[in-house]
């Protein structure tokens, strides 16, 4: 966050040609998405470091799966002894000793042909004997049986699965994080904070829910489909072929309502994005708007994107809506079709009652989870859209790396930096710094004024690293810093930026934020040099008070003290002090300046100042204009040159007193 914040108003120009130059960049914010497949592909290899455990989960579920298929095919046969029990029990009397085949005979001599076909149909039926209640314990017991153990099978297979679902979106959020860290600072300038909250946010946790509510459930109905037509063959191939009607038309309907559903969900998360950009600018800003009165135009404003949300969220719900009834349609209509079919092979004897039970078991088993695979599809696609979007952000170009051998900066180095013909731009068609060249000896301030525009704050950018130059070279004690680590670069660098930043945390911590191995005597003697021990001691627990949100609590002169404090416990070989002292009183200012005199004695520090009264004692002026250096020498000098630097002091003093006439 500091290094963003380091891009000051000089520079915004230059940024702007940067986004419009990056806006139509693969993987820019709202830019187009990728196909499905791929992303999907890729959304599922995301599994791959646990595909061991993913197949034994698979395997729990195909067990599981075939018991539970099993299942129906019991019951089936606990009907069938009932019914072949009731029967024999009815006929008993008027077949009592006969065998089946005598019994069948006898009814088609008596004209009842259809309860002959029925009877001949059954496995056991015994004139007399009734229901054979030892059969039907045994069978229901097995179906008990069957079905816990399927029950427990695919409780662990959920488990294991979820475990694995978890796991792995844990890893997209480390890899996120790692991604951010090793991002250059001109991504950051091209996005809308509030567009990357939301991918790093609300995109991970769609695609925690995608995974959590489609992938366990959607192995078991792919295995229960496939389980389920091979039980139904196995009974009536003719059966089969009715309830497998049901498979074209539910692919007509995915194929048709699919891709705008998942077209839909695509504009649906890009439009979110856009939202919590406008609610974050609105929060960061809420001050701002109050004193320009723009709370209508921002309200406004976040209506109309609102609306747009409303509508791109209610379209793609309603396609997702129309998927699963219409899918349960197909299924009805198939098992209408069993069903008749089935009372008529019943009646002519092709079928047992029983297994046209488990039959119609079967059908509501093939159409549901066909169901809930359609069901999925929009979940799955509203996750594959969340996917490509974080899938973009981790494909952004990152910083060069740094090389393995690269040299580090020596801990008793000198602190001579040099600029030599340096040249950088945003944009190839905006040059911005142009050949500069200048030597800074070890303990010299160099101060860097000129107006709005000029590149000051992007000349420190270049130094730490930020961005790299595209000509010429910075060197730090003869080595050039492009060769160096920046984590060895930064390390010895301390920086003050115009916009103080705290983090969440006490005072205490934030201070130490500078350097971890401080004690707390170094954090109370930095505070002490930066005056930050003045105001700290009316606080109620100190240097253990915590900072609020945006340190609300603290004013934002003794939030600028606490960041000058930061850089002190560092104790730094190059100090960059960026407008430190903008937010602090006059008076203030006067004491800050003697604590940074003693933190710059030995160090070689830059100082960007509007107030040219700040840097009058600096070693070294440097006079930008439209990224070039037009002078440089110490205050007197420039002074008796009448040039660049002359005209700034002039205007600034005759301002002054022009301001003192008026508050006279």
């Amino acid at each position: 966050m500091s290094d963003n914040t380091a891009l000051h108003d000089e520079d915004q120009a230059a940024q702007d040609a940067m986004i419009a130059a990056g806006a139509n960049e693969p993987g820019a914010m709202g830019g187009k998405a990728k196909d499905f497949w791929p992303s999907f592909r890729r959304f599922l290899g995301l599994l791959a470091p646990y595909k061991w455990a993913f197949a034994f989960a698979s395997l729990l579920g195909a067990i599981g799966v075939v018991l539970a298929v099993a299942g129906p095919k019991i019951l089936g046969e606990a009907t069938n002894i009932v019914f072949e029990g009731v029967l024999s029990k009815t006929y008993g009397a008027q077949f009592e000793g006969m065998t089946k085949a005598e019994a069948v005979a006898a009814l088609r001599d008596a004209g009842q042909g259809d309860v002959a076909d029925i009877i001949a149909k059954m496995d056991n039926f015994n004139p007399g004997s009734g229901i054979d209640f030892e059969s039907l314990r045994v069978v229901v017991l097995w179906a008990v049986a069957v079905y816990v153990v399927a029950s427990i099978l695919q409780w662990l297979q959920g488990y294991i699965v979820n475990v694995i679902m978890v796991r792995t979106m844990w890893r997209v959020r480390e890899d996120i994080e790692r991604k951010i860290n090793r991002l250059p600072l001109s991504y950051f300038d091209k996005v809308q904070r509030g567009e990357l909250i939301s991918r790093v946010t609300n995109d991970v946790d769609n695609m925690t829910q995608t995974l959590q509510q489609s992938l366990s459930g959607a192995i078991t109905s792919m295995l229960t489909v496939v389980g389920v037509i091979a039980m139904m063959f196995s009974i009536s191939w003719q059966l089969a072929l009715v309830a497998l009607i049901a498979l074209p038309l539910i692919g007509v309907i995915m194929g048709v309502i699919g891709p705008k559903s998942q077209k839909a969900f695509q504009a649906q998360w890009k439009k979110v994005g856009r939202l919590n950009s406008r609610v974050e600018e609105s929060f960061s800003g809420h001050a701002l708007v109050k004193v320009y009165g723009r709370e209508k135009a921002m309200s406004e404003a976040f209506e109309g994107e609102n609306e747009e949300l409303y509508e791109a969220s209610f379209k793609a719900q309603f396609l997702s809506g129309v998927m699963m009834p219409s899918m349960q349609f197909v299924g009805y209509l198939s098992y209408a079709g069993i069903a008749v079919l089935g009372g008529v092979m019943v009646a002519n004897g092709q079928i047992r009652i029983g297994d046209v039970q488990a039959f119609v078991q079967y059908s509501q088993q093939f159409t549901q989870p066909l169901t809930e695979l359609g069901g999925m599809l929009p979940v799955v696609q509203s996750g594959t859209a969340s996917a490509e979007r974080v899938f973009a952000l981790l494909d952004e170009d990152e910083e060069e790396p740094d090389a393995v051998d690269a040299p580090t900066v020596p801990e008793d180095g000198r602190g001579v930096i040099e600029f030599r013909d340096v040249s950088f731009s945003y944009s190839d068609d905006q040059p911005l710094i142009d050949n500069v060249s200048f030597r800074v000896e070890p303990g010299q301030t160099v101060a860097i004024v000129g107006p709005t525009g000029a590149g000051k704050t992007t000349l420190v950018n270049l130094l730490m690293r930020f961005y790299e130059t595209k000509g010429g070279a910075i060197l730090l004690d003869g080595q050039p810093v492009a060769e160096m680590s920046r984590a060895d670069l930064r390390s010895r660098t301390g920086m003050v930026l115009q916009d103080p930043w705290l983090f969440a945390g006490t005072i205490r911590e934030n201070i130490r934020y500078g350097n971890a191995s401080a004690t707390d005597d170094e954090v109370h003697a930095a505070a002490e040099a930066t005056y930050v021990d003045r105001f700290v001691h009316s606080l109620p627990d100190g240097y253990d008070t915590v900072l609020e949100e945006d340190a609300a609590n603290v004013s934002a002169g003794e939030r600028q003290l606490i960041t000058i404090a930061r850089a002190f416990v560092r104790r730094p070989q190059v100090l960059i002090l960026d407008e430190a002292t903008s937010s602090v009183d006059t008076r203030t200012e006067l004491l800050l300046q003697k604590a940074m005199a003693a933190l710059r004695e030995g160090r070689t520090s830059f100082v960007i100042a509007h107030r040219l009264s700040t840097i009058r004692d600096a070693d070294l002026i440097l006079v930008m204009e439209h990224g070039s250096i037009v002078e440089q020498g110490n205050h007197e000098e420039l002074i008796a040159r009448q040039g660049a630097y002359w005209r700034l002091y002039q205007s600034q003093f005759e301002h002054a007193a022009d301001a003192a006439e008026g508050d006279d």
